[in-house]
């Protein structure tokens, strides 16, 4: 049994993952910036923790009243619309850069817990959004880190429920099922595709 905290539980992969944690005999504790998701996270299973992953105080004390075996960062600053990516490039790449950067300092104050952090395994163009996943990899690496590298989602909560998207791409289920799998993986990076 392992105590993990969640960041981006509400967040879709979050949503599939704490049940597959819970199921696993794991506690799990739910981080969430939106005092409305807090009611979800309680409901699939996790402790919720609102905090927001910018409010770097906040963020240390909640990590290290937890106690956290596992930080698992599946955080992501997306709009519901895909058509609108574009627009968010700039929070997307910050929640990647900034806030991956707190959670490690969060977890160097809290006795250093493992680290699984959310990437791409696709190519993206240059730009914001390029320059943070390769920032996240590095510094989750450095510090012993997992860096999950999931293919396009589909399937249901997705933007793909509808369609099967180009490769890479991973079914939702099965990408958190693989996370799961993968929690206490040597540091490295683990493409997650089907």
């Amino acid at each position: 049994m392992m105590r993990i905290f969640l960041a981006g539980a509400s967040g879709v992969i979050g949503r599939r993952l704490i049940p597959r944690l819970v199921q696993a005999g794991h506690v799990v504790g739910g981080m969430t910036r939106s005092s409305d998701k807090t009611e979800l996270l309680a409901q699939l299973g996790a402790e919720p923790i609102l905090c927001d992953v910018f409010d770097r105080d906040a963020l240390i004390k909640a990590v290290r009243e937890f106690e956290p075996d596992v930080i698992l960062n599946e955080l992501t600053d997306l709009p519901d619309e895909v058509e609108k990516i574009g627009d968010h490039a700039e929070l997307n790449a910050r929640i990647r850069t900034e806030g991956n950067q707190n959670l490690i300092e969060a977890a160097r104050q809290s006795g250093s817990p493992k680290i699984l952090a959310q990437t791409v395994a696709w190519q993206l163009p240059d730009g914001p959004d390029a320059r943070a996943v390769a920032e996240l990899e590095r510094n989750v690496l450095a510090e012993g880190g997992v860096v999950l590298s999931y293919g396009q989602f589909y399937g249901p909560g997705t933007y793909n429920e509808e369609q099967i998207p180009a490769e890479p791409r991973v079914q939702i289920d099965r990408a958190a099922a693989r996370t799961v799998e993968l929690l206490d993986a040597p540091s490295g990076v683990v493409v997650i595709t089907d």
